[in-house]
């Protein structure tokens, strides 16, 4: 299993493009399936996730093509997934067997889900099975079914996957009992196709969401108030090709700014957009950080001690992100004073606590609440990544720690960081990967 290297205590200069962010770029590619034509997006991150949505759409027919961090998809024609029986709009019909997406990928990746909404747009049909890839906590789907049936879909559920029909989808009124990142998605893509006006309340109000509207706008979706929580979109026969630029991903950027925390320094992350980093960068202003907006991108430096930033509470958008959670724990691990950390979101995400542990961290859990006691002279260690933001922490807490650290489990890692590597080494940083004598993978990117 390859592992990365770090050598602690060394501060990071310099500043870094911010790749494309994971978290637009999967909806989005989802939401090529709708277009019967050729979808570019730029700035896309060659990174796992990506990787796999992509043969999910090889699999149902899409051509699939990378120039540089240029992915272009040509989804004109639809084929069932696994075979060569083209599907049109509207197939979705009683008795027959629905688009079956490929189980060995969607049992890899959760956000496999948002094909739901984009093949009933396409094709009036889906079965999959449940969708994998997550250790952090249970995510169900029971919002995601409840909006298709608001849209006119039958869903029929077994103990392995569920199975989606529509003959013609149209609008609805939906309003979420909580806001949901993945099926605010799955419903603007079920609806941009649909027959009519849906109007969709109380969604959630990520930035992804934004981009995700934003890309079906350019390919003439009428969509709009995404960022008040309630999203009207008007239904559209038919989406034409376009061309569309990924934005910079935020919690790579958060991942970075706490790195630079963790090993002092200052760095410019360009590109990076301050307004999606205010809950971080108040927390990180309270441990003593200084932080500003360029036009260009984000300044960060830290060149003192650390200070508590005492209690922080992950939550949706705007609130502090749970997926930066893990690295701050790290950060926290090192500042001078106790911390706290509530986990609001997901009821499994302290899971790298242990593995700080064992870097001198000191961090006790209760339940959804970790207490940090600070002021850790963390060592390094050799220590094992379990899930993506946790690998992350690990490698953030290396760059503060004396002496050598060995993260492995790097393919977590590598599903939403196109090369972590790469970007703290340009930073300064004294990380390295490190391979099986019998590992002869280069420089670890896959390809579709």
């Amino acid at each position: 299993m390859d592992s990365i290297r770090i050598c602690g205590e060394v501060p990071l200069y310099g500043r870094l493009k911010v790749q494309g962010s994971k978290n637009a770029a999967l909806p989005i590619l989802a939401a090529t399936v709708l277009i019967p034509g050729v979808s570019i997006l730029h700035n896309c991150p060659r990174i796992e996730d990506v990787h796999l949505m992509c043969k999910l759409l090889v699999s149902v027919g899409c051509c699939v093509k990378w120039e540089g961090n240029t992915l272009i998809v040509d989804a004109s024609e639809i084929t069932e997934a696994g075979g060569q029986r083209p599907l049109e709009k509207g197939a979705g019909q009683p008795g027959r067997e629905a688009c079956r997406m490929p189980a060995e990928y969607v049992e890899k990746m959760r956000s496999s889900v948002i094909f739901m909404g984009a093949m009933l747009g396409r094709t009036g049909e889906i079965s999959l099975k449940y969708p994998g890839g997550c250790v952090i906590g249970k995510r169900p789907i029971d919002l995601h079914l409840m909006a298709m049936e608001q849209l006119g879909v039958e869903t029929a559920q077994t103990e392995e996957g569920v199975t989606a029909r529509v003959k013609r989808l149209r609008g609805g009124h939906i309003r979420f009992p909580i806001r949901s990142v993945g099926a605010t998605e799955n419903s603007i893509l079920a609806a941009a196709c649909a027959e009519g006006t849906t109007i969709l309340e109380h969604t959630a109000l990520e930035p992804e969401i934004h981009a995700l509207c934003e890309f079906l706008r350019s390919a003439g979706a009428e969509i709009t108030g995404e960022e008040t929580g309630r999203i009207r979109i008007d239904g559209r026969e038919k989406l034409h090709g376009c061309e569309y630029s990924i934005p910079t991903d935020r919690i790579v950027t958060g991942t970075y700014l706490l790195a630079c925390m963790a090993a002092g320094g200052e760095i410019l992350l360009e590109g990076a957009c301050r307004k999606e980093q205010q809950a971080l960068l108040g927390v990180l202003e309270r441990m003593g950080a200084e932080a500003e907006a360029r036009p260009e991108g984000i300044l960060c430096h830290r060149n003192r001690l650390l200070l508590s930033p005492g209690e922080v509470v992950t939550e949706v958008y705007p609130g502090y992100p749970t997926d930066l959670q893990s690295p701050m724990l790290a950060v926290m691990a090192i500042a001078r004073g106790s911390s706290g950390m509530t986990e609001t979101i997901f009821e499994n995400r302290f899971r790298v606590a242990e593995e700080l542990n064992r870097m001198g961290a000191g961090i006790c859990v209760e339940g959804r609440r970790a207490y940090v006691p600070g002021s850790a002279a963390l060592h390094g260690e050799v220590v094992r990544a379990r899930e993506l933001r946790g690998g992350a922490a690990l490698v953030v807490a290396g760059l503060a720690a004396q002496g050598e650290t060995i993260v492995s489990g790097r393919q977590f890692i590598d599903r939403g960081y196109e090369d972590i590597v790469r970007d703290l080494r340009a930073l300064g940083a004294d990380i390295s990967y490190e391979w099986e004598e019998d590992n002869s993978k280069g420089d670890g990117q896959s390809s579709v």
